[in-house]
């Protein structure tokens, strides 16, 4: 999932990098902030460098507080990805002249009709802001995380519009009335002896089951809005694009 980004760092081994072994990971780092990024002065990254120690893990969330990385030191695949992200913004920087005239092949033949038509046609998806701003509404929200930005904004979207429009919100606050129930229509399908705590155990069964059914309704909510990302006929979730 790096392999584009880190090729265009010129990375040594851009298809086979595993963020997940550590040795690799940490000498990875290690090349990232000497030949790309240079927070630090030189002197300076030496606990960074020190791979072998056990107090790495932490010169490394320093660093990560440092560059003002928005992610934990836990979510590695998303550390990576914006650290990346960063090193790019800045290999442009240096050298601006060099790609200010670069045009990307897809941007050639685009139609501006259909850029106009889609909103999300036009956002940098390897953004860096772009990804740390998606999971911090994901977060808000408690959206599942998922690899395509792309699916947690839209499912952001869903929910902005079923659950946060003014609409939405009126309709929930409105207050709703219970209709008066039958105790003696319900079994309770045992009897404990006594009258009151046969009532109180038929009271709990019926709140048991109303609950079950919110449980249901939410459940089919997920599934209504999983199957309109995944319905969408122009986002293409394997090449993490949208548009033709």
């Amino acid at each position: 999932m790096f392999r584009r980004k880190l090729s265009a760092l010129d990375y040594h081994n851009p298809a086979g990098f595993n963020c997940r072994d550590e040795t690799e990971f940490r000498n990875f780092i290690v090349w990232l902030e000497d030949q790309k990024i240079r927070h630090y002065k030189i002197e300076d990254r030496g606990n960074l460098r020190n791979i072998h120690s056990d107090d790495w893990p932490k010169s490394f969330e320093k660093y990560m507080k440092d560059v003002n990385c928005p992610f934990k030191i836990q979510e590695r695949q998303e550390t990576v990805d914006w650290l990346l992200g960063l090193a790019v913004r800045l290999e442009y920087g240096d050298n601006a002249d060099k790609y200010k005239d670069s045009t990307p092949d897809g941007a050639k033949n685009a139609d501006n009709t259909g850029k106009n038509a889609e909103p999300l046609i036009n956002l940098d998806v390897n953004n860096p802001d772009f990804k740390a701003g998606v999971m911090a509404l994901a977060n808000l929200l408690q959206i599942q995380r998922h690899d395509d930005y792309l699916v947690m904004l839209k499912a952001i979207r869903i929910l902005v519009q079923e659950r946060l429009t003014q609409d939405a919100i009126a309709k929930a606050s409105q207050s709703k009335e219970g209709l008066p129930v039958a105790l003696e229509k319900h079994i309770l399908g045992f009897d404990t002896g006594d009258a009151v705590i046969n009532e109180a155990a038929q009271i709990l069964r019926l709140l048991h089951i109303e609950e079950l059914r919110e449980l249901q309704t939410k459940i089919n909510e997920a599934i209504v809005a999983v199957q309109a990302i995944i319905a969408d006929p122009k986002t293409d979730h394997r090449l993490g694009k949208v548009g033709r």
